[in-house]
């Protein structure tokens, strides 16, 4: 799958997870996923293909795109989830960059 397709699927699941079907916002949408892999990155997570495709972390994505999409009214739950989620990719085998 080349790196457009990958991107394009990323955004369209966040799409379905946020309920949005129209393209208006496919550039403030698409700036979030990236600055999703940004944080992982931060993180420790690893950025390559193996790990962008996994589930855990196409999960992780979404939740980082709905926590700062618009206003969310769940923000605190979301940011915890996220917090969670970030953590255990980071202890998880196959997912960190160990410097």
């Amino acid at each position: 799958m080349s790196e457009n397709n990958s991107s394009e699927e990323m955004l369209h699941k966040v799409k379905l997870a946020l309920r949005v079907s129209y393209s208006n916002f496919d550039q403030e949408l698409t700036d979030l996923i990236d600055s999703a892999m940004a944080d992982l990155n931060l993180a420790g997570i690893r950025g390559d293909k193996a790990v962008e495709d996994n589930p855990l972390v196409r999960k992780a994505i979404v939740t980082y795109c709905k926590m700062h999409f618009g206003e969310p009214e769940d923000y605190d739950r979301l940011k915890a989830s996220y917090d969670e989620q970030k953590a255990q990719l980071w202890m998880g085998t196959g997912f960190t960059v160990w410097r």
